[in-house]
């Protein structure tokens, strides 16, 4: 099989020719049909994981994918040969990821893709939409709530706005004048933000009191929390800290997404329904798959997803 792969250390990723072995016991083989790009990804890429996490190369990249099983080892129940699935890669170890024409998974871990989802939109809900649904769930987003979501247009960041905005909040949501922000009010946003210029400004324009939750995706926490009202909260999922910001009066908290195929299928169901969008920004095939990592650094709107023929 062709895979977006790095040999060895200070190698540039690569489509190489690989062997996909049979499935085990309780394992399926997919063969895959389209995986996303996420941030972690550019890290691996760049290098910066190897001494932080184990890893066997050549290292796979991907975490996020969508196709169709193929082959189905001993002692599994669920997925058939010819099911539509998705899923997320959670292990710790580096090797196998999923910008491949092939995957070994558990297939307890998968999750069926409804009627009506392609694998593109299947492929981009994943690792993004799981990291929005457990932010919104920790800022206990409900009616009342004036939320700003900061990185909007990312792929956690469109998610969270439209989970947000079904909830009843009224969601502030920072956007590039233009198509970024005609963007996020198409997905539920009372309002844009302009990040680029005097953030706190626009904030107070159509918040005067501030708001009551932040929901941190992308840039400066300090920032964030002043526009918090007292005893307001924020989510971070980039890592940031109480010590990053100068509120005692505030809460906040770091959430690490938790994949589980409930939580993906539950939202592949939302996007079968008509009830969450998902917002592709650029699609690559594998063969050029290199160049879904850079578009992934650029201003994207979406998410960046691969497609193997």
């Amino acid at each position: 099989m062709r895979a977006l792969a790095i040999e060895q250390r200070g190698a540039a990723p690569a489509v190489i020719e690989m062997k996909v072995p049979g499935p085990g016991p309780g394992e399926v083989r997919i063969a895959v049909e389209a995986a996303s790009v996420n941030g972690f990804d550019l890290a691996v890429a760049g290098g910066y994981v190897w001494d932080a996490m184990p890893h066997t190369f050549p290292v796979i990249l991907g975490r996020d994918f969508a196709g169709t099983v193929e082959d189905i080892g001993p002692d599994v129940t669920g997925p058939r040969v010819g099911d539509p699935v998705a899923g997320v890669i959670t292990a710790l170890e580096l090797g196998a990821g999923p910008i491949a024409e092939g995957l070994i998974v558990p297939a307890a871990a998968v999750a069926p893709v409804p009627a009506g989802v392609s694998t593109v939109q299947a492929a981009a809900v994943g690792l993004a939409g799981i990291t929005a649904l457990d932010a919104v769930d920790a800022l206990d987003v409900g009616t009342g709530d004036v939320v700003l979501i900061s990185g909007a247009t990312g792929g956690v960041g469109a998610f969270a706005v439209q989970l947000a905005a079904r909830r009843g909040a009224r969601v502030l949501a920072t956007a590039r004048a233009g198509a970024a922000a005609d963007l996020v009010r198409r997905l539920g946003a009372t309002a844009a933000v302009d990040h680029t210029a005097d953030l706190a400004g626009a904030v107070r324009a159509v918040a005067p009191e501030g708001v009551t939750k932040v929901l941190h995706a992308a840039g400066d926490p300090g920032v964030l929390a002043a526009l918090l009202r007292a005893g307001g909260q924020l989510v971070s999922v980039v890592g940031a800290t109480a010590d990053q910001t100068d509120r005692d009066d505030v809460t906040i908290t770091g959430v690490m997404a938790t994949y589980t195929p409930e939580k993906l299928r539950g939202l592949l169901e939302q996007v079968a329904a008509g009830a969450l969008t998902v917002p592709v920004a650029a699609t690559h095939s594998l063969a050029d798959a290199a160049a879904a990592l850079a578009d992934f650094g650029g201003h994207k709107l979406g998410k960046i997803v691969v497609t193997v023929p």
